[in-house]
């Protein structure tokens, strides 16, 4: 277990990795970039990486995780009402269109191997934490009455979760944020109008 000087020496190192990374890509970026970056020695880094750099960018993908929900705040984490919601709509939209067609996530995860055990868990927390959250407020606006009790808060959540994946998907390769903009005013109607809007659907077919 490190100390605290220890775990505040392993995130800077950490955190330089990143901004080295940000503005030089993977593959501009070697561990003695990150040494002069950090004022960090050599032993420094392999005594909290002893991996060397594939624990490192590893390291590094947690942390571009983590970014991704804390950009998200403080609406994520308090979706309790319209206004919160659509602000978090904004908040989302406007990170990826600054982001643009770079994603450091992405790139690391493509340079840790897609289909790797470690790569693989940081996606996958990344997805679970973020959709238990908008579950979550799912949940407070059932509560409050502002959403169908009938909806199925956790399926809905992860729906709204693979929006925002294509439509960033389709930001990454176009430049154009009119995908994710659609899809997350979609998902918005469909929380407002809740069973409502489902009702309607089906009506409709069978007419």
């Amino acid at each position: 277990m490190l100390t605290a000087k220890g775990e505040a020496t392993r995130q800077r190192i950490v955190g330089g990795a990143a901004a080295e990374i940000r503005d030089h890509g993977v593959a501009g970026t070697t561990l003695d970039d990150v040494l002069a970056r950090t004022t960090t020695s050599k032993g420094q880094l392999f005594h909290y990486f002893p991996g060397g750099r594939e624990e490192l960018l590893l390291a590094v993908a947690d942390y571009e995780a983590g970014r991704v929900l804390a950009d998200q705040q403080p609406y994520l984490g308090r979706l309790d009402s319209w206004a919160a919601w659509q602000a978090w709509r904004d908040t989302v939209v406007r990170r990826y269109s600054e982001q643009g067609v770079h994603c450091p996530l992405g790139t690391l995860i493509t340079e840790l191997g897609r289909h790797s055990p470690a790569a693989r868990a940081v996606t996958g927390r990344l997805i679970a934490q973020w959709q238990e959250a908008v579950q979550a407020g799912i949940a407070a606006m059932q509560r409050s009455g502002q959403i169908a009790p009938g909806l199925d808060a956790a399926r809905t959540a992860a729906a709204i979760i693979a929006v925002i994946q294509g439509g960033v998907t389709i930001l990454m390769s176009t430049g154009s944020s009119a995908h994710l903009e659609a899809g997350l005013d979609t998902a918005l109607l469909f929380l407002r109008e809740g069973t409502g809007l489902r009702g309607r659907v089906i009506a409709a077919r069978s007419a």
